[in-house]
């Protein structure tokens, strides 16, 4: 396959400081790669690098054009799109409304010609977007009535009806229990499934490695693993690298395999 969005060589260095040494990922058509590593392996600033928020060193492709020296901006106009850790929606503003504020993007002419007549309905990409992570019933919801679960869709909704190439997803199932991260979990597996391509970072290990198709693993911001889960669960460095419960899951997922 064809990668859609490709990095060579990426490097980042906070004064003296290097969080990623050297590398390269690939993520293809409606695939799901998973980006783990320990606490400081440098997975939030790999994602800040290739979105345009933090400089580096080293190249970022999407459908083959160079993104080096683009703004943020750019970058998600071109489709390379991210999710936040923290998921703002407008409180004021109902579901699909919060989702139609990331899909609508107004040329000056449109935005002079609202002042003087009512706004345009939701582009389509709004209402694909809920129906495809299976949110649609709560499209006038308020957010104060959400579950964090329901919340984090929201937030993932947002990203795609934005007509993404690219989704990156930082720590989507933070502050989820487990019941919701295995929801979360579901209809991510569905996007990809749909054709949207993906890269997923987040410390739960049971959802990356029981969801993704392939597995990059970062130590002390260089890549120590790459493959598929089953092969990546079963890699002495990746245990090695995890420390207490993180390491038993390996281990207890390797053995069950």
């Amino acid at each position: 396959m064809t990668p859609i969005l490709r990095t060579r060589e990426l490097s980042v260095s906070f004064g003296g400081v290097r969080a990623l040494t050297g590398v390269d990922l690939e993520v293809s058509e409606g695939q799901l790669v998973g980006l783990i590593g320990p606490n400081g392996a440098g997975k939030t600033t790999f994602v800040d690098a290739i979105t345009g928020f933090v400089s580096y060193h080293g190249s970022v492709e999407l459908d083959g054009r160079t993104l080096d020296g683009l703004p943020a901006h750019a970058r998600a106009k071109l489709g390379l799109v991210r999710t936040w850790q923290a998921t703002e929606l407008f409180d004021d503003l109902t579901v699909r409304e919060n989702v139609a504020v990331a899909a609508y993007r107004p040329s000056f002419l449109t935005t002079i010609k609202e002042l003087f007549t009512p706004p345009p309905a939701s582009p389509p990409s709004v209402d694909e977007a809920l129906e495809l992570l299976g949110i649609a019933s709560l499209a006038s919801e308020m957010p104060a009535d959400l579950s964090q679960g329901q919340r984090k869709l929201v937030g993932v909704a947002r990203a795609l009806a934005e007509r993404t190439r690219v989704l990156c997803l930082d720590e989507p199932a933070a502050g989820l229990d487990t019941a919701e991260s295995e929801q979360l979990g579901r209809e991510l597996r569905q996007v990809a499934d749909a054709g949207t391509a993906m890269l997923l970072i987040d410390h739960d290990m049971g959802l990356v490695l029981g969801i993704c198709d392939d597995v990059y693993v970062l130590e002390f911001g260089k890549l120590i693993a790459h493959g598929p889960p089953q092969v990546v669960r079963a890699d002495p460095a990746v245990i090695e690298a995890y420390l207490g419960s993180a390491a038993g899951e390996l281990a207890g997922e390797t053995a069950a395999g």
